[in-house]
């Protein structure tokens, strides 16, 4: 006669020993991120992982309870094309920005009429003939609330390098781009403009200028110029040469601006993720204004 309670699959399947099953029932699994990040330490600690393993691990588990909204570029510096200006003044910006696509608008900033690919735009140059308009390609719309991993599986599906942000209200909030995504896990990923750490925050130029990085210590840039650095607020302090440039400024420069402080004129690099990661640091001349940025 047949066993009317035949043993259940997973019965068979489970292949661990009496002894392992008190264990895990005595010691149960971590029941939130921080105990898994605990345990992952414990792990490097058991030489179990390696500390990069423990560091990219912990920055997937974070990016899991990240949203669009947390990474997103805001759209006071999202850098965007008229669909009705000059196309010399278009191809200008794209130069000046250095970006490989953009937000395109009409009429004013919040109207997003879609993207458009610098490689597109430059094909204008060529052949005056063709329609700005037809290269231009849907945007991507997602809101503020919208997880880092729902994200990427949209702009694979979409088959996009970037997502326009909006709010609550339906408005635009800014811009985030798959690179964004990608730099929460494996940090930030090097460019053109990026140079080896060993070789220096600070360094000369042919010139006779210097390229310092938006992070170096204000005392540092201070004693390599022997110059005197200070916010003109005097109850402000700065960490870095970047943080008190922006200060000044009021926002984050752009490419291309300068600032003049301290008998030295900041003409900035290049800017990523909102910040100033190079600056062209050479003396005042005769005759310059103390601050024309």
């Amino acid at each position: 006669m047949s066993d009317p309670h035949p043993a259940r699959s997973s019965d068979k399947e489970d292949k661990r020993t009496l002894l392992q099953r008190v264990i895990e029932f005595i010691n149960p699994g971590p029941n939130s991120t921080e105990e898994l990040v605990a345990a992952m330490a414990e792990a490097e600690d058991d030489d179990i992982i390696n500390a990069d393993t423990r560091v990219l691990l912990e920055r997937v588990l974070r990016m899991a309870e990240m949203t669009a909204g947390d990474v997103m570029v805001p759209t006071r510096r999202m850098d965007l094309l008229d669909i009705d200006a000059p196309i010399d003044e278009q191809i200008l910006q794209v130069i000046r920005t250095a970006h490989s696509r953009f937000p395109v608008f009409q009429g004013e900033r919040d109207n997003i009429i879609g993207v458009l690919l610098a490689k597109d735009l430059l094909k204008l140059s060529r052949s005056p003939n063709l329609k700005i308009r037809t290269m231009v390609r849907p945007a991507l719309f997602v809101p503020e609330s919208k997880s880092l991993n729902d994200l990427v599986r949209e702009f694979r599906s979409a088959r996009s390098h970037m997502a326009i942000v909006i709010d609550e209200f339906g408005r635009i909030a800014g811009l985030v781009t798959f690179e964004d995504v990608i730099e929460e896990v494996f940090g930030e990923i090097e460019d053109e403009f990026d140079e080896p750490e060993e070789e220096g925050d600070i360094f000369g130029l042919a010139d006779r200028t210097y390229r310092v990085s938006g992070d170096t210590p204000v005392e540092r840039v201070a004693e390599a110029f022997d110059v005197h650095l200070q916010s003109s607020d005097p109850d402000e302090e700065f960490d870095t040469i970047g943080g008190l440039i922006a200060h000044e400024v009021g926002r984050v420069p752009y490419k291309g601006e300068h600032f003049d402080i301290g008998g030295l004129r900041f003409l900035v690099l290049h800017t990523k993720g909102g910040a100033v990661r190079w600056f062209k640091v050479s003396p005042v001349q005769d005759g310059a204004g103390a601050d024309d940025a």
